[in-house]
């Protein structure tokens, strides 16, 4: 008996377990296993980061949006609105096609003769609900007037030229570069017109282009001289200059001054703007780099200033030539 019950005593009863033993299933070892690089901050939703992104997506779209809409609207016509601008450019002989006034407008001074000036000119008065030049201008402070002025006809930067080197007189002609103040490319025109010159020429991009802005500061003078569009400033230039202009760019720093150079054969006045001054192909490419004396106090000249002085001193020089 003492043996059998030994015997069974060694005998191990499938009972005896309390459960299986439960395995990881591979968890720590994947756990253990490389996940990969870690996302960047923005692309990581929950991150602040990745809501500046977006913030900055959503600027960066609305202001390619805005660009977009500037360059439709300078193809197409231009909407001056406000009573003091209307008037303004009625004054000055801006082209206009038609003079919107809402409906229901207080009467004043400034309205009455903005009425009898595109009666005169025989500018088409249209009276529109106040709602229409809500939508027609951008901030809603048209003081309930508006005047559709067409987009500007340029000239042709070949014809300028050769309209210029056919005159009667020795050519003439300004370009700009980097002029970006429509209220200077106004002045520039007027200075040209007033003293003699043939034409004017400026960059289709990053330049200032002919709205009733420029219209109003020449003084209609816009309408007597050609202004030119050119694809690519420099190669414009070096054109004229084998054609026979001498391209004479104005720098404070130039090696010529204005008492010592002679304007009355063709010439090309090259202007840059007050801050950036010339582009440094245009400048290398200037045949002279002028300046004009000033008193030590004063840094620099505005650049239509600057244009009005050597264009003045031109002019001078050609009529005691004679």
């Amino acid at each position: 008996m003492a043996g059998n019950s030994s015997r069974r005593g060694a005998i191990r009863k499938s009972g005896t377990k309390k459960g299986q033993v439960v395995g990881s299933g591979g968890q720590r070892r994947r756990g253990l296993e490389a996940r990969g690089a870690t996302p960047k901050a923005e692309d990581r939703t929950y991150h602040p980061a990745h809501r500046r992104a977006k913030q900055a997506d959503r600027k960066a779209q609305t202001s390619q949006q805005r660009r977009r809409y500037a360059e439709k609207q300078a193809d197409g016509p231009e909407l001056v609105v406000g009573r003091n601008p209307v008037v303004e450019c009625l004054r000055a002989g801006v082209p206009a096609t038609a003079l919107f006034v809402a409906v229901g407008a207080d009467n004043d001074e400034r309205l009455t003769e903005a009425v009898r000036f595109a009666a005169d000119k025989g500018i088409s008065i249209l009276e529109v609900p106040r709602t229409d030049l809500d939508r027609m201008t951008s901030n809603g402070m048209h003081q309930g007037i508006g005047l559709q002025v067409p987009p500007y006809e340029y000239a042709d930067p070949k014809d300028l030229l050769e309209s210029a080197m056919n005159s009667s007189t020795p050519a003439l002609l300004v370009a700009l570069d980097n002029i970006t103040d429509p209220r200077n490319l106004g002045a520039v025109i007027r200075s040209t017109a007033a003293f003699g010159g043939h034409g004017v020429l400026i960059p289709e991009r990053r330049s200032a282009s002919i709205t009733a802005v420029a219209w109003r500061t020449s003084a209609g003078a816009a309408a007597r001289l050609p202004v030119a569009r050119a694809t690519n400033l420099n190669r414009t230039l070096l054109d004229w200059a084998k054609s026979g202009a001498q391209l004479v760019g104005l720098d404070a720093g130039g090696d010529v001054s204005l008492d010592d150079y002679d304007g009355t054969g063709p010439t090309v006045v090259v202007v840059g703007s007050e801050g950036k001054g010339l582009s440094r192909l245009v400048r290398e490419n200037c045949d002279s780099i002028l300046s004009i004396p000033i008193a030590s106090k004063v840094e620099s000249l505005n650049a239509s200033v600057a244009a009005g002085v050597v264009l003045s001193e031109f002019a001078r020089q050609r009529r005691l030539k004679g």
